[in-house]
């Protein structure tokens, strides 16, 4: 009855109802995990997202192929953006949130099947959340004296970066992580993971990957005669113009004779000569034996004053990008001078190399050896560019999984083994919660589970085995720690398939990661259950609605 008097307002609708629509729901949801499903962990496997025009992406992230791939159905549009705004701001679980999302859902849709309203199973979901999140709280391990503790740090960016690239490359990767987070943090001040300058080169292979001290900017000298190779290198960061500037209004000189026009070039020759005359000044003042001076400028330098630099053995940098500038005073000291009128020697920043390095037509300046950077860069090489945007991606993960890590101090035991402990949990406590949502309480425990399951079934673990092992390990623990689970979880080694103490092998998860995760998902899966009406009848329709003279 209700359809019939919709389609008399609106008889262009098309309209999903009742026991129909979750459905729908529900298949929109696990045809999202289906796709995310094999990705999970350090054994997933990889996806390859092909556009338009042939361009090739190889990947394992979710968050990439969520952003990447085009979703058509508006459930699955509306999890896959709700899972990719986490990402973005707490820097991963993408895949862990599309999955939970799916089995939520599957786990209902058994019990609505039977007759039970989707209300009394979300009374159950969020009774079930609020004790799982309780839960969370009790078994983070504390880690107060985390930025001096270099090694947790590592595992924690291992761990994140393992599960999206191969070992050899992702231990190579870690070190470049873990030592720029070491460069750009301090306690009780605000990360600014913008201070980390990711440059690529497409050249060599993906594990030489590495870390560098100071700043890499991807223009060179503009001299052949400029030093290629420097060292103890006074740095001039500078927005000064070293070119003839041409007049800002439309202006016309008439000359009478030939030397007039003369005197006039000269005159304009003789303003930029000044200026750079003064920088050659300072650098002979400023340079004892050994040292030696670089300026980086954000305006132009034209060829007669390199020349002048050139000579005086100066390496000079134009036009360089704003966001470099900014960098290399933070870097390595010093501040940006706007003119060499009353240039001093505490403007001057100091580094100890500078060298640059040539790839086909491009030019690379490696500026080295900051005493006390507050800025860093991580140079990704590799043979190609997709090779390049998979190494981009997970380090932009583990920095901010690092971050999350530095910020919260505080860490959750990985490889699964909080959803079993979170399991258990909930099965011995769903008697605090009375009359039917009970079964809300037990679809959600369930619901837990697909993480180890899922990280077993890419592993090529016997699902049911493996889980069942660590489940009656985690028993025993407890019962040997009188219930304490801190710092006891047990989880599934994926080599083998036993159950093994992750702590002790340095897998951890981001508590923060965790925690998001499980309110993002509950959130989502309880708004699905409760729409019982998908009507798709917005004003552009397309047609018009009939007229009296058509009937």
């Amino acid at each position: 009855m209700a359809t019939r008097s919709q389609n008399l307002v609106n008889p262009n609708a098309e309209i999903v109802a009742a026991s129909q629509c979750l459905l729908l729901n529900v298949a929109a949801a696990r045809g999202l995990q289906s796709v995310l499903k094999t990705n999970l962990g350090p054994k997933g496997t990889l996806k390859m997202l092909v556009g338009g025009a042939g361009q090739i992406k190889i990947t394992k992230d979710g968050s990439v192929l969520l952003h990447e791939m085009q979703i058509q159905h508006p459930t699955a549009m509306m999890i896959a953006r709700a899972s990719t705004a986490m990402d973005d701001q707490v820097g991963d679980g993408t895949t862990s949130t599309v999955l939970f999302t799916g089995e939520l859902l599957k786990q209902a849709e058994q019990y609505t099947s039977e007759g039970l309203h989707p209300r009394l199973i979300t009374e159950g979901y969020e009774a079930a959340k609020d004790m799982v999140v309780d839960f969370l709280d009790n078994c983070r391990i504390a880690q107060p004296n985390i930025f001096n503790d270099r090694e947790t740090i590592s595992n924690v960016a291992r761990t994140a970066l393992k599960t999206k690239l191969s070992n050899d490359i992702a231990d190579n990767v870690t070190e470049a992580v873990v030592d720029a987070m070491m460069c750009i943090s301090e306690e009780d001040v605000p990360i600014d993971l913008h201070m980390v300058e990711i440059m690529e080169m497409q050249h060599k292979s993906g594990s030489e990957s590495c870390f560098v001290n100071g700043i890499v900017m991807d223009h060179g000298a503009r001299h052949p005669d400029m030093p290629k190779h420097m060292k103890n290198v006074h740095i001039l960061t500078c927005n000064v113009s070293m070119e003839y500037e041409k007049t800002e209004i439309t202006a016309g000189f008439y000359y009478s004779s030939a030397e007039e026009r003369e005197k006039l070039v000269d005159s304009e020759r003789k303003f930029t000569d000044e200026k750079v005359n003064l920088l050659i000044d300072f650098k002979r003042k400023v340079c004892k034996p050994g040292e030696s001076f670089a300026v980086l400028n954000q305006k132009g330098i034209d060829p007669v004053s390199l020349d002048m630099l050139a000579k005086e053995g100066i390496f000079a940098v134009r036009r360089a990008k704003r966001r470099n500038m900014e960098r290399l005073t933070l870097a390595f000291g010093g501040v940006a001078a706007n003119s060499f009128d009353d240039l001093t020697e505490d403007m001057l920043g100091w580094a100890g190399e500078l060298h640059e390095e040539g790839l086909g037509e491009d030019k690379f300046t490696f500026v080295e050896h900051a005493k006390q950077p507050k800025s860093c860069t991580i140079l990704i090489r590799g043979p190609n560019k997709h090779t390049i945007d998979q190494i981009k991606d997970a380090t932009r993960d583990g920095l901010r999984a690092v971050k999350s890590c530095l910020e919260d101090k505080c860490l959750i035991a990985g490889a699964g083994s909080f959803e079993i402990a979170a399991y258990r949990m909930l099965m011995r406590r769903k008697t605090a919660v009375t009359g039917k949502a009970k079964l809300g309480v037990e679809a959600f425990a369930r619901a837990l589970l697909v993480i180890p399951k899922t990280l077993a079934e890419n592993s090529g673990i016997d699902v049911q085995d493996s889980v069942i092992k660590v489940e009656e390990e985690q028993e025993r623990v407890e019962s040997d720690n009188d219930g304490n689970q801190k710092g006891h979880l047990v989880g599934l080694n994926l080599e083998n398939g036993e159950p093994f103490y992750p702590c002790s092998e340095g897998i951890y998860d981001s508590y923060i990661v965790k925690r998001q995760s499980l309110h993002l998902s509950t959130v989502l899966a309880t708004q699905l259950l409760l729409v019982d009406e998908v009507m798709k009848a917005g004003k552009a329709m397309g047609g018009k609605p009939p007229s009296e003279e058509d009937e």
